[in-house]
């Protein structure tokens, strides 16, 4: 006999992995399983991602090995997950893990990586995923200083600063890092659009478009060679002003066509070191036009360099404290640390202001996914009506007749949306209940009608699931 629907599954249940659509993943896949897949990655969709990236950083594509990195060891922490049978809590917290371990092998960075994990893929600190993230991110870093050996990426020169006066050059360097950092987010989804509807338009095959873009890439190789790749060598030229006022700029517009060439022809790869790159270029080039205007006060063109690039990278990865750390592990310079934490800050709040947050979140928001507002923002979206409804016939369900009403009025609900829908249903109609009914989507053919949503269901199921998520967050 019909009755009140089953128990509401958890909210991550309701989100079922997205599917091969010929785009690699990269860091916004494990945010992603962070958020609503219960810490678990697509494996099969994961090595595809990664085997694209490894095609696109050997052959190269202007795109950093970071995001692969991050994305391979989230591929091996879901399938610890599902060997140990781990509850969502420690699954994510094993995502963490190895996103932390990533990062701290990529960057000889255990403090960035840690927090890394818990400000970009967790996007929280609870106490409980703090120990065993640390503590992978410190395991990763050893290893690799035991096979790489305990060097930094890059040699910076000894930075002297007339601190104080300074300052206000430094926060006019973290405003137009913001700016660059949108610039080099929109870039490539801008192009992406573009290629699609030329695709669209000659019919080309998913195949055809990473040659293409291989193509583009190679044409521009062959002027501008510093910017293929993952582009190390040219950052460490900015770092240590070995490139010139014009290079540098060239060379950074250069580079954000190049990245949206890359990502435009769904080449895979990350946006991590490109990120690093073109900031070393911004403050390069700045830190020039410092000297030039007040050479008795600056403390040096590098220095401006080693700030911009901090101050990209933490707009663009949405993760200043991460980006404030790993320039501190790079140079281990505490007073040039301060003046990059204003530029790294003054960055992020402009980009904050222009895009959803950071390059990932605004990735996932392009397929639906609001995460960048918060639980409030997407936890309704994730759930389903027809786990909330009372069935058709259900002693406390709503009458037919009073159902049907709200048909014909074409208040209803039907069997594949969400509580996202629902909630905003019930905030214009007022009523107390809805209709849900599957079939005769737009048709002449009369719906069948299954049940309905009570709205005292309904909130109770959103505040629960608030409830969850705060619970783990705080915990």
């Amino acid at each position: 006999m019909p009755g009140r629907a089953g128990s509401t599954p958890g909210i991550r249940d309701q989100v079922s992995g997205i599917g091969w659509d010929a785009r690699a993943r990269g860091v916004d896949a494990v945010i992603e399983a962070a958020a609503l897949q219960d810490g678990k990655v697509d494996r099969k969709l994961g090595i595809a991602s990664s085997l694209a990236a490894l095609v696109t950083l050997s052959s190269g594509g202007s795109s950093g090995r970071e995001g692969p990195a991050i994305h391979i060891g989230a591929v091996l922490a879901s399938w610890v997950s599902e060997r140990l049978r781990a509850p969502p809590v420690t699954a994510r917290v094993i995502l963490g893990c190895a996103a932390a371990a990533a990062v701290s092998a990529s960057f000889n960075a255990p403090l960035a990586g840690a927090l890394f994990a818990l400000e970009v893929v967790l996007r929280h600190y609870a106490l409980h995923a703090f120990g065993p993230i640390v503590i992978s991110s410190v395991a990763a870093a050893v290893v690799s200083r035991i096979h790489l050996g305990d060097i930094t990426e890059f040699t910076l020169p000894t930075h002297s600063i007339g601190f104080y006066w300074e300052l206000p050059a430094f926060m006019i360097l973290g405003i137009l890092c913001g700016f660059v950092g949108v610039a080099m987010m929109r870039t490539p989804f801008f192009a992406e659009g573009v290629a699609d509807r030329v695709q669209r338009a000659v019919r080309m095959p998913d195949w055809l478009r990473p040659a293409v873009a291989g193509a583009m890439l190679g044409v521009i190789a062959l002027q501008f060679p510093h910017i293929i790749g993952v582009g190390y060598e040219t950052t460490s030229l900015a770092l240590t002003t070995q490139i010139a006022f014009a290079a540098a700029v060239i060379f950074a517009m250069v580079k954000v066509v190049a990245v949206a060439i890359t990502f435009a022809g769904r080449m895979g790869g990350g946006v991590f070191s490109p990120a690093l790159m073109l900031g070393a270029l911004t403050g390069c080039a700045f830190g020039e036009l410092a000297i030039q205007i007040f050479p008795s006060v600056s403390g040096g063109q590098g220095l401006y360099a080693l700030a911009g690039m901090g101050a990209v990278a933490g707009a663009v990865l949405g993760a200043p404290i991460s980006s404030i750390l790993i320039v501190f592990e790079l140079t281990a310079d505490w007073q040039a640390g301060i003046a990059v934490m204003i530029s790294i800050s003054l960055a992020s709040v402009v980009a904050d202001r222009m895009v959803a947050r950071s390059f990932f979140l605004t990735q996932l928001e392009r397929r639906g996914l609001r995460l960048s507002e918060g639980p409030q923002g997407y936890i309704a979206a994730t759930m389903p009506v027809v786990h909330l409804m009372r069935y058709r016939g259900a002693e406390d369900g709503a009458p037919d007749t009073a159902c049907w009403a709200l048909v014909e009025q074409g208040a209803l609900l039907r069997r594949d949306d969400t509580l996202e829908r629902a909630l905003a249903m019930f905030e214009r109609l007022r009523n107390s209940f809805l209709p849900v009914v599957e079939g005769a989507a737009g048709g002449n053919t009369k719906p069948v009608l299954i049940g309905a949503l009570f709205r005292t269901d309904a909130l109770g199921a959103y505040s629960r699931a608030l409830e969850e998520e705060l619970r783990e967050e705080h915990g």
